[in-house]
């Protein structure tokens, strides 16, 4: 229950998705989570590296091992929101006559 505490708590995820592709300074988080302040960008930076999941570098911020572990276990969630998504646009674009 731990983990889902901390990955519930707002921006924890999108964070963890946007370090993805690669190491990110601050500054690039914060454009990259619109909405996302810097406080609560360092107070979460705090919580993920205090879990072994991010860890700074010359770049800013990388995820370790455990985060790159953590990203390929939420890839099928991904996929699963992008099909979930496509399926509602296309429930938009063709209501079903009453």
């Amino acid at each position: 229950m731990a983990a889902l505490d901390l990955f519930g708590r707002r921006w924890a995820l999108r964070i963890l998705w946007e370090l993805r592709a690669g190491p990110l300074g601050a500054r690039a988080l914060l454009t990259r989570c619109a909405g996302l302040s810097s406080s609560v960008l360092y107070q979460r930076i705090r919580e993920l590296t205090s879990s072994g999941i991010i860890a700074p570098s010359a770049d800013g911020y990388e995820l370790t091992e455990l985060g790159a572990a953590l990203i390929q276990a939420l890839r099928p969630l991904d996929e699963w929101s992008i099909a979930w998504a496509r399926s509602r646009e296309q429930n938009d674009q063709n209501p079903v006559e009453a």
